[in-house]
């Protein structure tokens, strides 16, 4: 089997950043979870914009993920922690073309500064990697249970008839936990309180508020 250099695996990971930001990225064996689910009544126009909101807004984040992912499992230090990567790094690929299924659905459009938010967190995944494999896990485990929270958060101001967009959360938010189960037992480190309080938070509500509108 051949042994990719350095260059062949930036060249892989400059085309599976284009896969991920400008087409469809590789996805696991799941199916779209919404499939068979409708409406519970359509939707106002409101509704439909606030539900567009939502969605590009976790689209964005899984965007985020997938640079976080691809960028830790490029500095891992450890095989099967390389390999935990690139599989959850596949599962927020099945999150990222859910959501834009459902922003297609609403006829919506993704936040045009996804590139940003790509580049941006691979960069900060890759960093984590070369620090060491136990402070990338803590960076995962953070990142995951703020993810929850802010699923958690969206699934109650979703309107009450958006079943599909309820379903497919309810679904990330779960992989999302199990992410972050994964880290701990995988041997992750508390992160500083600075940047699990203010550094972490701060920038997750400038994508946020970013993401909402544009």
């Amino acid at each position: 089997m051949r042994a990719f250099s350095l260059v062949d695996n930036i060249i892989s990971e400059v085309d599976q950043s284009l896969r991920t930001i400008f087409a469809t990225a590789p996805t696991t064996e799941r199916p779209y979870p919404a499939k068979d689910i409708s409406e519970a009544a359509p939707l106002t126009d409101d509704e439909k914009k606030l539900s567009a909101q939502l969605m590009r807004i976790n689209h964005a984040g899984e965007i985020a993920a997938q640079g976080l992912y691809r960028g830790q499992a490029l500095t891992a230090k450890r095989n099967d922690i390389r390999e935990q990567m690139q599989r959850s790094a596949m599962e927020e690929n099945d999150h990222l073309n859910w959501c834009e299924t459902r922003i297609k659905e609403l006829d919506s459009h993704k936040s045009f500064f996804n590139p940003v938010w790509y580049v941006g967190s691979f960069s900060i995944g890759a960093a984590a990697g070369l620090v060491g494999d136990k402070w990338s896990l803590g960076f995962v485990k953070e990142t995951e249970d703020q993810v929850v929270r802010h699923l958690e958060s969206h699934i109650n101001k979703l309107p009450a008839n958006d079943l599909p967009a309820m379903t497919i959360l309810q679904k990330m938010k779960e992989d999302e936990q199990h992410h972050a189960d994964v880290a701990v037992q995988a041997g992750s480190a508390t992160l500083p309180w600075p940047i699990r309080k203010i550094t972490m938070p701060l920038t997750a509500k400038v994508m946020t508020t970013l993401s909402r509108h544009i």
